[in-house]
């Protein structure tokens, strides 16, 4: 398992992590809203293929770090983005599509896939984000998630959260400089 996320075919960055179990406690913090806010996002998800998921992003209230970027004070006050359900088997799999604005001539969303297999007492996270247009799309994508899952492994083993903001960056920066 790599430290650092990986590309794994054009438009695809992959992420692996080995978080304490059960695999239904990482179910939850996938799909119940209140959990999955505490190191991504809230909002509300039909687990059913098709369903409507909306996330509601509030990252300031993710750690004690309140302070946002320059670059991302259009969402100081909080970001939703939508999508789709595309595969649910729970408590193992779930993808969901990544930006959907359903505007006239708006782009392709691109794709995310959570998948949960027991090691013992923990379970392997694998994250696939996939059809990323753009090498910016990768670096971005793939330093948020890292970033994220970093909150959900300090929240797992009762850790305070550490700084989002500061970790997308540093993270970015080593992503930026490794795809």
């Amino acid at each position: 398992m790599s430290e650092f996320g990986t590309v794994t075919a054009p438009g695809t960055v992959r992420l692996e992590r080995l978080l304490p179990g059960p695999i239904e406690r990482i179910w939850a913090y996938l799909t119940e809203p209140d959990k999955r806010a505490k190191w991504l996002a809230g909002g509300s998800m039909e687990l059913r293929v098709g369903g409507k998921v909306q996330l509601e992003f509030r990252h300031a209230d993710l750690s004690a770090e309140k302070a946002t970027p320059e670059r991302f004070k259009n969402m100081e006050c909080g970001h939703t983005m939508h999508g789709r359900v595309t595969r649910c088997d729970p408590p193992r799999l779930l993808s969901y599509t990544w930006g959907e604005s359903g505007g006239e001539g708006s782009s392709e969303p691109s794709e995310v896939t959570f998948e949960l297999t027991p090691r013992g007492a923990n379970v392997l996270l694998v994250i696939t984000h996939a059809r990323l247009a753009t090498r910016k799309d990768m670096v971005g994508v793939a330093g948020g998630w890292d970033a994220h899952v970093g909150i959900l492994e300090d929240v797992l083993n009762g850790r305070e959260p550490r700084g989002f903001w500061s970790a997308h960056a540093r993270l970015e920066a080593e992503y930026e400089k490794r795809l």
